[in-house]
Parts: C-alpha cells; sequence; structure tokens
C-alpha cells in the first residue's frame, strides 16, 4: 500500500504538476469494492477479479488520481479482506494518487472510537485534504455525519476540522469537490430519508453549509447504482460499485474530466473502458 505523510488528519499533496495538470486532467471514482460482499464473507474472489482489472485499467489510462469512496471492504476489520484490498491497490502506478474514505462497511453503520481507530491502522485518516492542480479536494467520514450516537467526540472534531478548512478557503477560487461514501440525497434534496441517503436534519445542514462555501460537487458510492440530482448549484453525484451490484448498472468506475471552469464525467463499466480520454 502506499505511503502518504499524516498530520492531524490532513494530507497535503500538492506535486509538481505541469501546465496542463493545473487546467485540464481527470480522476477516476471508485466506490464500493467491498471485498466479501458477493458471498456473503465466504470468499472474495469475484471483487478481486473486478478490483484487479479496474486498478489495471487505471494503470493504463493514467489519471491524476483514483478515490475510492468507501465500502473498501464488507466486514469491518476483517484482515483477510483488509489485506486484499491493499495488495491490489499497492498494484496502482507509484505515479497515480490513491485516496481512500471510510465507508460504513469500514467503520461499522454506526461508528465507534474502536472501529476507527482499527480503520485508521489499515488505510490512514478518515478525513482529509488534497490538492491536484486547481481541484481542493475534501475528503469526509459520511457514517460520523450520518450516525455519531456512538462517537460523538469524534463527530463533533470532524465538524470542527470541516469548518475550519472551510473558512480558511472561503475567498478561495479553487475548485472545492467533496469525497464521501454516503450520499446527502439520491435524486432530489426533497425525497424522504432512508438507508442510502442522508437523514432530513442533516441532509439540509450539510447542503447549507456546502452551498455558503461554494462547494459545486459532492461524490458519493453506497447506493451500488448510480443516481444523481441537484440542489442549487451543487451536484450530488452518486457513483456504482467496483463490486457486486444492487441495481442494472454495472460494475465499473466514474472518469471526471476537470477544465479550468467545467467539470464532466462518465460512468463506464469495467467492460467497457474507452480507450482513452479526449
Amino acid at each position: 500500500m502506499k505511503r502518504i505523510a499524516v498530520f492531524t488528519f490532513v494530507i497535503m499533496l500538492t506535486g509538481c504538476a505541469s501546465q496542463k495538470s493545473r487546467h485540464s486532467f481527470f480522476f477516476i471514482q471508485m466506490a464500493d469494492t467491498q471485498f466479501g460482499f458477493f458471498t456473503d464473507n465466504r470468499d472474495f474472489r469475484k471483487e478481486t477479479i473486478n478490483f484487479e482489472k479496474a486498478i489495471g485499467e487505471a494503470n493504463r489510462l493514467r489519471p491524476e488520481f483514483v478515490v475510492i469512496c468507501g465500502d473498501l471492504v464488507n466486514k469491518p476489520g476483517d484482515t483477510a479482506q483488509i489485506n486484499e484490498y491493499k495488495r491490489i491497490a499497492s498494484k496502482l502506478h507509484p505515479a497515480i494518487r490513491l485516496f481512500n474514505v471510510a465507508g460504513n462497511h469500514d467503520v461499522e453503520n454506526t461508528p465507534t472510537p474502536a472501529s476507527l481507530k482499527k480503520y485508521r491502522e489499515h488505510f490512514g485518516p478518515d478525513y482529509y485534504i488534497f490538492e491536484a492542480g486547481h481541484l481542493f479536494g475534501i475528503v469526509l467520514n459520511s457514517s460520523l455525519m450520518k450516525d455519531p450516537d456512538s462517537a460523538r467526540q469524534e463527530a463533533a472534531a470532524q465538524d470542527l476540522w470541516l469548518r475550519g478548512v472551510l473558512a480558511q478557503r472561503r475567498s478561495s477560487k479553487r475548485l472545492i469537490m467533496v469525497f464521501q461514501h454516503h450520499s446527502l440525497f439520491l435524486a432530489s434534496p426533497e425525497e424522504v430519508d432512508d438507508y442510502f441517503n442522508f437523514p432530513r436534519q442533516e441532509r439540509e445542514r450539510y447542503l447549507r453549509l456546502f452551498r455558503d462555501h461554494n462547494i459545486r460537487y459532492v461524490f458519493a458510492g453506497h447506493y451500488h447504482r448510480n443516481a444523481g440530482g441537484r440542489s442549487g448549484d451543487l451536484e450530488m453525484i452518486t457513483t456504482g460499485p467496483v463490486g457486486r451490484p444492487l441495481g442494472s448498472d454495472p460494475s465499473g468506475f466514474r472518469i471526471v474530466t476537470v477544465q479550468r471552469d467545467t467539470v464532466e464525467h462518465q460512468y463506464y463499466s469495467l467492460d467497457s473502458i474507452p480507450i482513452g480520454i479526449k
């Protein structure tokens, strides 16, 4: 697994980007590799095939970075599943940065200090920032946001940290994106609460916060299908799984192209990844 310097749950990875990468580049968003889900934890042969295919395609395409939006494994803390995820992830070309995002199957549906500690030991921080060209990325632990009951101090710490990060960048002209596991909403900010979205009260609170700080894109997984919608200028993008699908969308990943002022994205099945990115 790649070693990334960590300090107080903040990752700064600016690198020496070229003039082109500062203003025009693409990245790959994956979600729900979820080793063990196909067979209810009896084995993870199918997840291995899919993730190796996804990493191989990323190596061929050479994105600026790969972000995996949670549920890296199916059984929280399972050593075999974690080791297989890390074994395959380590095959990503060293020039391509990898950002892990904590999902509910990584830290449990209701996170605890113990489950968070174990996640951090295996994968690093569960909330942090990074930079890529003119993109400023914020990775959040949405399980702490959605159900903080058993880790309220941890949830409060993340919220305080997030507000501090956003306050420091209130006047920034960078393109700010959020990456988390759970979707704030799937299709509409007015939709009813269910397992796959945020509770209405928390949803509205974070939507206000994000809109107030000019965040226009939030990427998530968790749904094991593709979905999306808007709340004003904010676009909520939910991406299907590298692992087991739960709907008609096949296993795959999303390619996101970032220009100076525009963002375009498209989901591809693992069997239909394009030859190249224009």
